[in-house]
């Protein structure tokens, strides 16, 4: 009959629980940025035209970066009447129009003018950029791994100090390894415009952006078995 040794630990079969650490910093892979597109009329169709004309000249001005930009999703719309100050007999005064869209760019040298010139847009807002890295960038395998040989490095010296050395691994439990920065999260230090009817028709100058680093965290515990300790 094989002898196993026991999860928990014998005295023939010592077991050691450790956890392993890693902590990287990381270039950021992807930049994220909302825009708010607005439009006011005194009546809903005049509203609805104005922001369908606007939000079709913000998509067009960002798809024109082709590659650059990774990915384009628009979110809410809405159409809200203003009552009138006291709102009797339900009168409107206008009509407030507000359509929600989301940018995603893997080249950051675009990414300056890109921002600037969607803000000097009329009524449209901008808010960003938020760094962050892909769900599939190697940065959390890494962290992972080095979490792992820290684990083990961690374990071996403490077998080390009591004679003994490791002679199985009976678990390793992920604690989980990720991006500390959300994908739109809000910005630490980003940049915020936005354009009114006054917008020029010269190009607006190209804001420089210094891309955020990222922090990837990752922790496991682990538990051995080590031989019996020279005490």
């Amino acid at each position: 009959m094989t002898d196993t040794p026991a999860s928990y630990g014998t005295p023939d079969h010592p077991r050691v629980a450790v956890r392993g650490e890693a902590r990287l910093e990381v270039d950021p892979e992807v930049a994220h940025i909302s825009v708010t597109v607005t439009a006011r009329g005194k009546d809903r169709r005049t509203a609805l035209e104005d922001l369908t004309r606007r939000n079709d000249t913000v998509l067009e001005l960002i798809r024109s970066y082709g590659p650059a930009v990774e990915k384009l999703e628009t979110g809410a719309l809405s159409i809200t009447p203003e009552l009138t100050k006291n709102g009797r007999d339900e009168k409107i005064r206008a009509y407030h129009g507000h359509v929600h869209i989301t940018a995603t760019l893997n080249d950051f040298t675009a990414l300056g003018e890109l921002i600037t010139r969607v803000a000097d847009l009329d009524m449209t807002r901008v808010n960003g950029p938020w760094w962050a890295l892909r769900p599939t960038s190697p940065a959390h395998a890494n962290a992972r791994r080095e979490a792992v040989h820290e684990a083990v490095q961690r374990a071996r010296e403490y077998a080390d100090a009591l004679g003994s050395h490791l002679t199985a691994l009976i678990e390793l439990a992920d604690l989980g390894a990720e991006n500390t920065v959300p994908a739109l999260p809000a910005p630490a230090a980003g940049f915020r415009a936005r354009a009114g009817y006054d917008a020029t028709p010269e190009p607006p100058p190209t804001i420089d952006l210094e891309p955020r680093r990222q922090t990837v965290y990752a922790q496991v515990n682990a538990r051995f078995i080590m031989s019996p300790p020279e005490l």
